[in-house]
């Protein structure tokens, strides 16, 4: 089956940067584009979707909670009826520059703390859904299969895409290992080695080495901000490239 790949992107504001966007656009099939709450601004958003349309990659909304300061990785208690406007001024947001570069958003990935919370917390996945349903019903979601997330999105009737991760260890509940713990960040030949593992045998091996756990993903993330995540992306699709997966965009 063919195989999305995916990377966090346009994660700057002003004039900071992280990670080389345009190199990992050259790599991707989907570009998950921050909105403005958890990273990125006006000028970033406008530049990534030109660039996404210039190369040919997807648009994805990448929304996460109003959290400049905390980069939307800390955990934040918000009532779902403020997410869900929260969500959809996101992907409205991101949606204006796609307009301009000439394509569209064609699906959202929470970010971050969101993700998570969302994943876990069905009110919370029922605001991201009720905001995507409110922008667009053809809008796909991508997240962890088998979460909240994918049961609101099977009753909101959204199309839902699993997403596995080659560069973050599991847990053995399945879940992805906090940043914190060791091991939890995999180096490029690990990444490159769970990669094949979630394409090939939809598994990947737990952060303790206790085993391996399901991994039902249609698209595989390489996070922009790790390190030498723009070689790590293109030893990923040149190995897929090898054991015979297309990699193509899902949306």
């Amino acid at each position: 089956m063919p195989l999305d790949l995916n990377s966090d992107l346009g994660e700057g504001f002003g004039p900071w940067t992280m990670g080389d966007d345009a190199a990992m656009l050259d790599i991707v099939t989907s570009a998950n584009i921050a909105c403005g709450f958890h990273a990125g601004d006006p000028s970033i958003m406008r530049r990534m979707c030109a660039l996404a349309v210039e190369k040919g990659v997807r648009i994805g909304a990448h929304v996460g909670h109003r959290d400049l300061a905390g980069f939307g990785r800390r955990t934040i208690a918000i009532d779902p009826a403020e997410l869900r406007d929260e969500t959809l001024y996101q992907i409205g947001s991101l949606s204006a520059f796609a307009q301009a570069a000439g394509d569209r958003v064609r699906y959202v990935k929470p970010h971050g703390a969101l993700y998570h919370s969302a994943s876990r917390d069905r009110p919370l996945a029922d605001a991201v859904l009720a905001a995507v349903v409110d922008f667009d019903p053809e809008l796909a979601l991508l997240g962890p299969a088998g979460s909240q997330l994918e049961r609101a999105a099977e009753d909101a009737k959204i199309r839902f895409v699993g997403e596995g991760f080659a560069d973050r260890a599991y847990t053995p509940s399945g879940t992805l290992a906090p940043r914190g713990v060791p091991g939890a960040v995999l180096h490029t030949n690990e990444a490159v080695a769970q990669a094949v593992s979630i394409a090939m045998s939809g598994t990947a091996r737990t952060v303790d080495g206790s085993g391996e756990v399901t991994v039902a993903a249609a698209s595989l993330c390489v996070h922009g901000d790790t390190p030498a995540a723009v070689e790590m992306a293109r030893l990923i699709r040149s190995r897929l490239d090898e054991v015979g997966v297309p990699v193509e965009p899902f949306a």
